[in-house]
């Protein structure tokens, strides 16, 4: 028991310095120079507005932050350099992901959706004609982007969609309903998928590049969520909206293809929010506990508190950072390898991490169950971690102690951080069947 309490305060020691010291593990130089560009970005830019925009429940266009990303290149990431991109990977996509989150999960939310759910489908489905004409502006902020794929009564069971396509001269006529669009109150530009073939199950559906402002096409209800509310979702209706048949993404019939073969590359960047408001949810705690003081010391040297952070920076770990591959047996902290502390060697066992998958999926061995299990892993880890921060639970808001009670910002940001998490379970699937498909057969 010693040795393990111990351990818990060499962790909490560890995670209470400014940096993490676990980044040069993780990343390359290039990739460290990026997260910090984009950390200074987000604390900059995103942090200040993150409470404004999740109390008034609206996407942030005042701050006209979808072009100021645009303009840090946050937005095409993984599109080519020819259409404004950067051309690089899922890793730095993850990156990027994780630093917005930790500013703020709502707009992380909304920025998983336009940059990989619109644009990067786009990218690997898109004809010449329809990425010159719908990237740039995605690309560059100017327009916003968004996914639509479930329905009223079809939401994992995507085949039992009802929206139907149906051909006539020049393109098709769309009926029915979506729901759950996320940015869909303030997209320009959607892929909306819909049946052109009632009787052919999976081999009847096809993607569809949907413009704002197309005849017919509508949005309805904005929903108020508990979570993520500053990254609107609403439902979006389709009254005979014609759409022109080079509007078609890939092929028709082909849809499902288009949806499966970017599902599992989603749920990897969307993982990686979670691992963002884990990391706002330390940036809560270590602050306060160097400051605050009791019995003539700063509350953070008490092995009770140290115990506690500890836990919930291990938590974090776990989800984030295994790469046994990048692991350095020379890195030393305390006079002795890092590889030999009980803390790292936990971390090195467990490999169904975000950073590890992407790299899988950035050198082309995409794996739909550790991409299932990533976001599922991630998702629980940050309710987790978030918990911990809950009145009456333990950790922040003990630490925080009555202070905690009565001020009203601070009992909001614990709303955040609490509630945001719970989205990333049903982004893009529910729970049971990310547990479901992460597990062997």
């Amino acid at each position: 028991m010693q040795r393990f309490i111990a351990a818990r305060s060499v962790c909490a020691s560890i995670f209470t310095r400014k940096r993490h010291f676990s980044t040069a593990l993780l990343f390359d130089d290039t990739q460290i120079q990026f997260k910090e560009s984009v950390t200074q970005f987000a604390q900059e830019n995103i942090a200040p507005h993150a409470s404004k925009i999740d109390q008034t429940n609206s996407f942030p266009q005042g701050v006209n932050l979808w072009k100021l990303m645009g303009e840090f290149n946050l937005h095409g990431i993984t599109a080519p350099e020819e259409y404004g991109g950067l051309g690089l990977g899922y890793l730095y996509h993850c990156i990027a992901m994780e630093e917005i989150s930790r500013a703020s999960g709502s707009v992380g939310l909304s920025y998983g959706a336009h940059s990989n759910l619109c644009i990067n489908q786009l990218v690997r489905n898109g004809n010449t004609a329809q990425k010159q004409k719908y990237l740039p502006k995605l690309i560059s902020g100017e327009h916003v982007g968004a996914l639509a794929m479930s329905e009223p009564n079809a939401g994992s069971d995507v085949v039992s969609m009802k929206c139907k396509a149906d051909r006539v001269d020049g393109g098709y006529i769309i009926n029915g309903n979506k729901m759950w669009c996320t940015n869909g109150p303030v997209a320009q530009t959607l892929v909306v998928y819909a049946k052109t073939d009632t009787t052919a199950g999976s081999k009847g559906i096809t993607a569809f590049i949907i413009e704002k402002g197309m005849p017919g096409f509508s949005t309805a209800q904005k929903l108020d969520k508990l979570g993520m509310r500053g990254s609107d979702t609403c439902e979006l209706v389709f009254e005979n909206c014609f759409v022109p048949e080079e509007n078609v993404l890939g092929q028709e019939g082909k849809g499902v293809y288009v949806m499966m073969s970017g599902l599992d590359l989603e749920r990897l960047v969307l993982a990686a929010g979670p691992l963002g408001i884990m990391q706002a949810c330390l940036d809560v705690v270590l602050p306060y506990v160097r400051q605050r003081e009791q019995f003539g010391r700063p509350i953070g040297e008490f092995q009770f508190i140290q115990g506690k952070i500890a836990d919930m920076s291990y938590v974090y770990s776990v989800a984030r950072d295994c790469d046994s591959g990048k692991t350095n047996p020379k890195r030393e902290q305390f006079g002795r390898p890092i590889g030999e502390f009980q803390f790292i060697q936990g971390k090195i066992a467990d490999m169904s991490y975000v950073y590890s998958v992407a790299r899988d999926c950035d050198s082309g061995k995409t794996n739909p169950k550790d991409c299932a299990g990533v976001i599922l892993c991630a998702a629980e880890r940050a309710t987790q971690v978030a918990l911990q921060v809950k009145v009456h639970c333990t950790t922040s808001v003990l630490i925080y102690s009555c202070y905690a009670y009565i001020m009203v910002a601070f009992i909001h940001l614990m709303h955040i951080l609490i509630l945001d998490p719970r989205g990333f379970f049903f982004l893009p699937k529910e729970e049971f069947v990310y547990a479901n498909m992460s597990k062997d057969p």
